[in-house]
């Protein structure tokens, strides 16, 4: 009777059960993406996509989102005679452009340090790692300086989000992208952990890419910039042109 329910309620979430097979023949962990393409336009504001999913049986489940990866420089700026300057800086490589967890309770009850490091599940287990080797407690001044920025601008989560069970198996969860969420390939990734260990998993890809005239500026812009700059500059004198002409006639 359990699993009948089970398998309406994943039908109802859009989840294909293939087979009355036992709990046991199958995966530990499915789950899925409400949107696998978020189309950003010129009036984009954000969005939210519905991840979703179900268990075998008892566990926790986290979540990981995480944007396309690059290196990012992080400088620490000093006043000096009344005046901000840049005094250090230190590249970070492979930095996630987004971050985000959420989890079914709190991860400290569920898995060890060992595991969120080697998951690196939470801001505290995140590889962020110089681009050149550097003093270890320097390094983390950066390090923190630089997650406090990413969540100053909304990409990086600054508390866990909620896995919400729906009864025994069925869970679901919300991710929230703002309007200034960078473009590229994400990965959301699901884990099942059982007495300390990961169980299951699943990953799942989630493009987000601008559309319409904004996206043909955009690759235009990457790709000609050299042309690019020139036709900035043009259109800039044209305008102040035009517009010494009009006020001149009044």
């Amino acid at each position: 009777m359990r699993r009948a329910g089970a398998a309406a309620g994943l039908a109802g979430l859009g989840l294909v059960v293939v087979g009355a097979v036992g709990a046991a023949q199958g995966p530990p962990l499915v789950a899925d993406l409400s949107d696998h393409l978020i189309a950003i336009s010129a009036g984009f504001t954000g969005t939210r996509v519905v991840m979703f999913g179900a268990t075998d049986g008892v566990g926790d489940v986290v979540m990981m989102v995480r944007g396309p990866a690059s290196e990012v420089i992080v400088r620490r700026k000093e006043r000096i005679a009344g005046i901000w300057v840049n005094r250090a800086e230190m590249a970070f490589a492979a930095v996630p452009s987004y971050y985000a967890v959420a989890a079914s309770r709190n991860i400290d009850d569920f898995a060890d340090p060992a595991v969120r490091v080697r998951q690196e599940i939470g801001l505290d287990s995140l590889k962020l790692v110089p681009a050149v080797e550097a003093v270890e407690q320097v390094a983390e001044t950066f390090r923190a300086a630089l997650i406090r920025n990413k969540q100053r601008r909304g990409l990086y989560g600054t508390e866990v989000g909620k896995i919400s069970f729906l009864g025994q198996n069925l869970f679901r969860t919300e991710i929230d992208f703002p309007a200034n969420v960078p473009t590229g390939s994400y990965l959301v990734e699901v884990l099942l952990i059982r007495d300390g260990e990961v169980v299951g998993a699943q990953t799942t890809p989630l493009i987000i890419s601008k559309i319409g005239l904004g996206a043909e500026l955009f690759d235009f812009a990457h790709a000609y910039s050299a042309v690019y700059g020139v036709v900035a500059i043009l259109g800039a004198l044209l305008a102040g042109w035009i517009a010494h002409l009009l006020f001149r006639r009044k």
